[in-house]
């Protein structure tokens, strides 16, 4: 039997000043427990989506992409070094427009959390400074008045340029981990320079010490990180995130740079949040950089566990880095050559995000996806809930045995996580797992279930409903679609029986796409084959789609596809087609091409060293060994991507010679968007592969490591390339 005994709040309620008594906004409130907006207890899901390196005629369909996804706050770091890279001579035109972004975010319905730095990193030069501030005979990232004359240069010409938006919040510079009152004399100069928001936020992981009561702490989670040594095994702090727990510090976030800075804290610090603050993230792995040395490539069940055993942690906050990648400025990247450890791409930043590089829809995104449908329906109920622990549970990292699962609460009712994920080290099937939860009043026990490996599951307990109680459910709560008759949208978990009790009566549900009728309640139970293709939009209608959907203020669905899409809505207790206007068609076909320069010489095992890491080819060797190859790209007036299949160490797709963006192979498909990366008819497309020695040492996936085993001498291989243009079909305004 697996019990879990609700545990209430350990404390009344805290309100600290701010949002309350400081930058107050009406409807707006913070509490130890929860964050308020409109009035009502929310868990906003905050997306990391930086403007600087997304074109700006793609922000508004960037926007409309995350708030398809459920994301409520959009985040980005403001980059010093990509707007004044001369000083006296600020940049916010085109893609720097941030005053331009704030427009469009606040137009799609989105909140704004604005990270102002200002060092950020972010896997930039210099942490984000600009050249002539890293040279500036200044203590940086201190209360040296010389340097915060700088920083006041600086955040005047950024509030002159975003005017008075209506942020969310301010974060104040990243991964400082000893200087509290630095903290507290930034948040005083933006104030000064006229820029405000009810919260103002600071980066808490890694032990920092932060100014009680003027930031709230924002805690991270990545399951593998390209920071650490290509040699290393995945190390307790990745593994961490694949359990239950209060423990919110990530002590391996940032922790090459804090090695760099040699940060020291005087009293080690609680790697729990404030009591004055509720448990809040800003950097959840939506995905995962790419280094030289290292290439970790998460999946979308990875970066999926990690955020749902989160919640089960309690979050009240879901923030995700990255949450939509995007292309470097040229010559902005950290890289060995800046005295970083890590050798980057120069160019591209994809990040394996839920939006990549080329804004095409990752599997992390539907992943993801139900379970910000859930937070949007239950949100305001699970904000009042606390997390509870079993009182038996894993021993340690390397526990495959012990079942992993949480409870949130108010003692009447809640949700019954679990999670039985992790990667790398696979987890067997659970036998017959029994779980009694024990609320204030009421004891439940649930009936056996095998749990298969994979399975991520939010279970209702007494979820009350109208005038109906659902005691439970061996199914995952998705949303309520609302009407005279609720309907309780349920999602089954692959291997698992549904089955569910009301008033003491337990039933069977066969999962598919028509409802129970229940007196008082529609149940449907849709089935773990649909869940990737769910969605729920602003007017919270229940769709199914394995294309791309995306709405905008108005509601109306737009629905991106090569083909004809298929969209079904969720009407009177059925899904019907949804109608859509003609779209024409887009088309997906094998682009041609030819390779007009073979690879040079033997590539070496190793390009060198920097700090006993593996350095990239520096632009000449590259040019010398790499294998070219022409691509044919027909005329279009569609947006054509190109999906690249291959296999080598880096590669580069140039336009009329100019490289576009880069990549360093990990196994995982290259998309290219050609408008994006400046390809017009006529063209030239050319792309230029690094073959990868077998004897290299580089960290890769699994699957990348056997291929390159596989081979004699070097791996070069460009298997196939797809030219794909999509189409977007609207929905009929009298739908």
């Amino acid at each position: 039997m697996l019990v879990v005994t609700h545990r209430p709040w350990s404390e009344p309620p805290r309100r600290p000043r701010m949002s309350n008594d400081e930058d107050v906004r009406p409807g707006t409130a913070l509490t130890s427990r929860h964050l308020t907006l409109g009035g009502r207890p929310v868990i906003p899901v905050s997306g990391e989506l930086h403007y600087s390196r997304v074109p700006r005629n793609r922000w508004a369909e960037r926007l409309r992409q995350m708030r398809a996804g459920g994301v409520t706050v959009v985040a980005s770091y403001v980059f010093w070094l990509h707007h004044v890279s001369l000083r006296g001579e600020p940049r916010f035109d085109g893609n720097l427009d941030v005053g331009a972004f704030l427009e469009e975010v606040r137009a799609a319905g989105l909140e704004m959390v604005l990270r102002i730095g200002p060092w950020c990193h972010g896997e930039t030069r210099n942490g984000g400074f600009p050249d002539w501030v890293q040279r500036a005979p200044v203590a940086h990232r201190t209360d040296d008045p010389a340097y915060l004359a700088l920083v006041e240069e600086w955040f005047g010409q950024l509030a002159g340029a975003i005017g008075e938006p209506e942020l969310l919040g301010i974060q104040l510079e990243n991964e400082l981990y000893d200087q509290p009152g630095h903290l507290v004399t930034l948040k005083r100069l933006a104030r000064a320079a006229g820029m405000s928001a009810p919260l103002w936020t600071a980066t808490a992981w890694g032990g920092a010490d932060l100014p009680e009561n003027e930031v709230l702490p924002l805690y991270g989670g990545y399951g593998d990180g390209f920071w650490v040594d290509a040699d290393a095994p995945w190390d307790p702090t990745f593994r961490d995130h694949y359990f239950f727990s209060h423990v919110w510090d990530d002590p391996g976030i940032g922790a090459d740079v804090r090695r760099l800075h040699e940060a020291r804290l005087g009293t080690p610090q609680p790697r729990t949040p404030s009591p004055l603050f509720p448990p809040a993230t800003c950097e959840l792995s939506g995905g995962m950089g790419t280094a030289y040395h290292r290439r970790p490539w998460p999946r979308a069940l990875d970066v999926a566990t990690i955020a749902h055993c989160k919640i089960g942690n309690g979050s009240a906050w879901q923030g995700y880095y990255m949450y939509a990648g995007g292309t470097n400025p040229p010559g902005t990247q950290e890289s060995h050559a800046t005295g970083y450890p890590n050798d980057m791409q120069r160019l591209g930043y994809d990040f394996h995000a839920p939006i990549g590089e080329a804004g095409l829809l990752g599997d992390s995104h539907a992943a993801l996806r139900r379970q910000h449908i859930f937070l949007a329906a239950f949100g305001d109920r699970l904000a009042e809930m606390p997390s509870t622990l079993p009182s038996v549970r894993p021993h340690g990292v390397g526990d495959t045995e012990t079942l992993r699962y949480a409870l949130r609460s108010d003692g009447d009712s809640g949700f019954l996580f679990i999670a039985w994920h992790q990667p790398h080290f696979p987890l067997p099937t659970h036998r017959q797992a029994q779980f009694r939860i024990e609320l204030d009043a009421v004891s439940l026990t649930l009936p056996p279930v095998d749990v298969p490996p994979g399975t991520l599951a939010c279970w209702p307990v007494r979820l009350e409903l109208g005038d109906v109680r659902l005691d439970w459910a061996t199914a995952s709560a998705l949303t309520v679609l609302p009407g005279e008759t609720p309907t309780l949208v349920l999602v089954a978990s692959a291997g698992i029986e549904v089955r569910y009790s009301i008033d003491g009566v337990t039933a069977a549900a066969t999962p598919g796409f028509e409802p129970v009728r229940l007196p008082g309640l529609d149940l449907l139970v849709l089935p773990a084959s649909a869940a990737d293709s769910v969605w729920v939009d602003s007017r919270r209608r229940l769709l199914l789609s394995d294309d791309e959907l995306r709405w905008g203020a108005d509601g109306r669905i737009e629905a991106v596809a090569v083909g004809t899409p298929s969209v079904r809505v969720y009407e009177a207790g059925r899904f019907v087609p949804l109608p859509l206007l003609p779209g024409g068609t887009g088309f997906s076909t094998p682009a041609t091409f030819d390779q007009v320069c073979p690879p040079g010489a033997t590539v070496p095992v190793s390009y060198g060293k920097f700090d006993g890491r593996q350095s990239a080819p520096g632009f000449e060797a590259f040019d010398e060994l790499a294998a070219v190859y022409r691509i044919a790209v027909p005329p279009t007036s569609l947006d054509a991507f190109l999906r690249i299949d291959w296999a080598g160490d880096v590669g580069e797709l140039r336009i009329d010679g100019r490289t576009a963006t880069d990549r360093f192979w990990d196994g995982s498909t290259w998309t290219v968007n050609l408008r994006d990366a400046g390809w017009r008819p006529g063209a030239e497309v050319t792309l230029h592969l690094l073959p990868l020695a077998a004897g290299s040492t580089v960290s890769l996936p699994a699957e990348a490591r056997e291929r390159l085993l596989s081979v004699d001498g070097q791996l070069l291989d460009l298997n196939a390339v797809q030219l794909v243009t999509r189409r977007s079909f609207h929905e009929r305004a009298d739908s």
